[in-house]
Order: structure tokens, then C-alpha cells, then sequence
């Protein structure tokens, strides 16, 4: 990227003045060497989400943006309804609420090392994964609407999970404005067998190391010990979110015109908060985070199932937490020292509310809310927490991962997937997939330096960081 474009605010802080249509500033929070082997494209981008109506302080983008759709992925905006604010589909993306789940699991190394290879395969035959993977559930067009309507209370309704298991989900595990009516026959018809199931590309099921802690004192509130051994899951709405992406993305940029929208760019597709278009893809998106919320909680229905085979006892396996990125939610936000109900946009982005929040359970207030940052198979994932001083500079916002530093395509002609599963094997790490390529697509290479990315996000004050996980099983879709 050309820093010569932009004012250094400090260390971690960039800004891009605004120019032209640009409504408020851009800001990038990154170190410099990140910032400059970002894409120049993620400054185009975070500048045209600035020229959008009713954008409230900045257009935001994370230590791991990179290139996207419309915004950057790792890209936050937030509009207020009162002032024309507008909600957009690539604002959001197509895999509505993909999002990370951290479970505690008791087990200790030795005991894992000792299972290490049946557990690999036990979550790999237990836990559909790859592209169009379908599980054993089929759901009617009733049970759909219920599932679209009740998030991971309706999972837990149905068996997969433990009624304490929603106190540890955003929203509590349901998605409040919800409206299954807005999502189309060919959204529901993709997701009727795919509930379950991990899905391709970027998403993983894996158990991990506590190799590190770096905040005792928020550590012990989440419970986290060095030497613990927990699993990440991290999926999202599969068909349907992609589905309703697709769908809404259409409708919003043929009806750009009729709302006197000039869009910078065609992908920034959007429609009028108070327009019914904006109000039925409100809906749909919350139907989609809600399809997201049951799909991990069922996972860890499944996951739960498969420890207590491989170990042979009844684990426990309790939620640290659920958090999503790739949403838009209605959430208040002190502006210039003004309360303001807006519309938070987060595309890559996660929720980091900081202490004492009222939207966190009572027994992590102290702390702030879990932030979890996923690596990529053979690489670091982190456990944050959120700060005060990020609720004032990003509306609550952080990183969601290390963000990818070459495309698939790019990454697919550099690695062989046998061979990097191989090589990780000789690490200590198992991966079991159902595509070498897709291996290959998502190898450790391919992205950012994760450590590099959780670092900027500290020093900017987006939040703390907790604990560092390394894996021993990844079950890659």
C-alpha cells in the first residue's frame, strides 16, 4: 500500500482524509509493516464505504483487512437510521455470522496425545465437512422456519446442546428480528441437509494447545489454563447465507436508482435502513445468523458425542464462548459523546464489547467480552478480551483472524495439500479433509502472520490479548 496517501496518526493508527464523495474519514489500524503489505485495494475500499448515506465517525478496517466485496473483509461501519443510514449486503458478506466457538474439554496433553489419532479420525467421520457437505439432518419446511426463527435455542430444543450453553452466545443464541419469510424457497432448499455440517474454504473444526497465557487475571475468569486443551469451531451459514447474499445483492444495486443512491461502487449494493428492502434483508440476515448459531451449536453437539466415545467417560466440553463475524447489528454506541442506536456492519470483523458491558454474561463482565481469533491450520489462534478503549475508537470491534496474503488460486499453484499434510504431521498436527486441494488453498503461507495481526490489534487498544492456542487436530473443510 502507498502510505503516502494516508496521515499517520500514530503507531497503529492510519488515517484516510476525506476526499471527494467520502462522507467521514477511512481508518486503518495496523502496524506499518502490515499496512504495507496490504493491497491498495483496501484503501480504495474502506474509502468508498465512507461515501455511503448515514455512515456515523469513520469507515474502519482491521489489522487483517484485505481485499473483499464492496467493503474490505476486516472492514466495520456503523449508520444511523435517523440520517438516511443505509444496510448493505457486502457490508455484510455471504456467509452470514460465520463466527468461532471455543469449548473447554478437561481432557490434559498426555491423555490427548494418547488418543491424538482416533479423536482426528472420530471428528472427521462425526463431523460433515467440504463443499456441499450434508449431515444426517433433514429438516422440513416447518422445522426450517423454526430453526430461522430460534438460532441455537431451537438446537438446544431439539437435543444438541444444554440450556447453559446459550449464556456464552452472542444474543444469547438467538437473533431477536428474525423473519423467515424473507428468505426464498432456493435459500431453504440449500440448507434443508447441511445443518451440522463445517463446510468448505476457510472453515475448521480443531483442538488446541493452551500454549501461552498473557492475561492471568482475565484468563482465570475465562477459565483458561496453560497446558488446557480446548476446541475451536469455526463455521457459518453455509448455503443459505451465501444464498441470501446473492439474492439481496441484486435487489439492492437494481434498486440503488429508485433510492437516489450513487453507489461508488457496484458491490457496495445497499438499500435505506427504514425501506422495506432494507427491513426484509434485515430480516433474512438475522434468519441466516440464526441458521449459523443452531449449525455450531449442533457441531458441538456432535463434538461432544465423539469425545466421550474416543475417552470413554461423559466430557462436559462447556462453552467459553460463540462469537460471529460477518453481521449488521442494531447496537448503541456513544458518538462524541452522544448515545446512538446504529447499525454496526462488521465483515470480517468480530464483536469485542469491552467490561461491564450489559450484552455479556454477568461472570465474564470483568473481563470483557471473549474475542477468538482463528489461525489456519498449522498456525496460532488467540483468545483476546475486549477493552473500554475499544468501544470508543472502532464501536466494539477487532480482527477475526490473520487475513489472507495471496489468493486461493495463488496459494493452489504454490502448495500441494498432500504434501503440507504430511509436513504438519512431522509438527505434531493432524489434519484429516476431504480435499487436498482445499488444503492447499487454505495453507498456513497463505495468509498474514496471525501473531503480527493480534499484536496491532493490542497495541491499538482493540483488545487484549488472553491466551495462545496451538493445534494438534484440524478437521479442514
Amino acid at each position: 500500500m502507498d502510505l503516502s496517501r494516508l496521515n499517520r496518526r500514530d503507531e497503529y493508527e492510519w488515517e484516510i482524509p476525506m476526499r471527494g464523495n467520502m462522507r467521514v474519514p477511512g481508518v486503518i489500524y495496523a502496524s506499518e509493516d502490515l499496512m504495507r503489505a496490504m493491497d491498495d485495494k483496501v484503501l480504495e475500499q474502506t474509502a468508498n464505504v465512507a461515501m455511503l448515506p448515514g455512515i456515523v465517525a469513520a469507515s474502519y478496517a482491521m489489522p487483517d483487512a484485505h481485499w473483499g466485496y464492496g467493503f474490505p473483509i476486516g472492514g466495520v461501519a456503523a449508520f444511523d437510521a435517523e440520517a438516511g443510514g443505509v444496510v448493505s449486503a457486502g457490508g455484510v458478506g455471504f456467509d452470514v455470522s460465520c463466527g468461532v466457538r471455543c469449548l473447554h474439554t478437561g481432557v490434559d496433553l498426555k491423555e490427548l496425545k494418547q488418543k491424538q489419532a482416533p479423536l482426528a479420525d472420530g471428528l472427521y467421520r462425526g463431523i460433515p465437512a467440504g463443499v456441499g457437505s450434508t449431515g444426517q439432518i433433514s429438516l422440513s419446511d416447518h422445522e426450517m422456519t423454526e430453526m430461522l426463527a430460534g438460532g441455537a435455542a431451537w438446537a438446544i430444543g431439539q437435543g444438541y446442546g444444554r440450556a447453559e450453553d446459550l449464556a456464552r452466545i452472542e444474543e444469547n443464541g438467538r437473533m431477536q428480528g428474525a423473519d423467515p419469510t424473507a428468505v426464498s424457497t432456493r435459500a431453504r432448499r440449500r440448507q434443508r441437509d447441511e445443518m451440522g455440517t463445517l463446510g468448505s474454504g476457510n472453515h475448521y473444526l480443531e483442538v488446541q494447545l493452551v500454549s501461552e497465557i498473557y492475561d492471568k487475571k482475565i484468563a482465570d475468569i475465562f477459565a483458561i489454563v496453560e497446558g488446557d486443551i480446548v476446541v475451536s469451531i469455526h463455521c457459518g451459514s453455509r448455503g443459505l447465507g451465501h444464498q441470501i447474499g446473492t439474492e439481496y445483492l441484486k435487489e439492492m444495486a437494481q434498486s440503488a436508482g429508485e433510492f437516489g443512491i450513487a453507489l461508488p461502487d457496484r458491490e457496495l449494493a445497499c438499500a435505506p435502513i427504514r425501506s422495506p428492502l432494507g427491513q426484509r434483508y434485515l430480516g433474512a440476515m438475522r434468519s441466516a445468523i440464526n441458521c449459523a448459531l443452531a449449525n455450531r451449536q449442533i457441531i458441538t453437539h456432535l463434538t461432544r458425542r465423539v469425545f466421550a466415545e474416543v475417552f470413554g467417560r461423559e466430557l462436559q466440553l462447556p462453552l467459553l464462548y460463540d462469537v460471529s463475524h460477518n453481521t449488521c447489528k442494531v447496537e448503541e454506541h456513544l458518538v462524541d459523546g452522544k448515545k446512538m442506536t446504529l447499525h454496526v456492519h462488521r465483515k470480517g470483523a468480530t464483536r469485542a464489547f469491552g467490561p461491564d458491558h450489559p450484552d455479556l454474561p454477568q461472570e465474564l463482565k470483568a473481563a470483557g467480552q471473549p474475542v477468538l481469533i482463528g489461525g489456519s491450520m498449522g498456525t496460532a489462534s488467540y483468545v483476546l478480551a475486549g477493552t473500554g478503549a475499544g468501544m470508543e475508537i472502532a464501536f466494539g470491534s477487532a480482527c477475526h483472524g490473520a487475513g489472507r496474503a495471496m489468493s486461493r488460486h495463488a496459494a493452489k499453484k504454490r502448495w500441494q495439500g498432500r504434501k503440507l499434510v504430511d509436513d504438519l504431521a512431522g509438527q505434531g498436527i493432524l489434519i484429516r479433509s476431504p480435499s487436498m486441494r482445499g488444503v492447499a488453498e487454505e495453507a498456513p503461507g497463505a495468509y498474514k502472520d496471525v501473531s503480527s495481526v493480534v499484536d496491532a490489534a493490542q497495541e491499538a487498544g482493540l483488545a487484549r490479548k488472553v491466551a495462545k492456542l496451538l493445534p494438534l487436530v484440524c478437521v479442514k473443510g
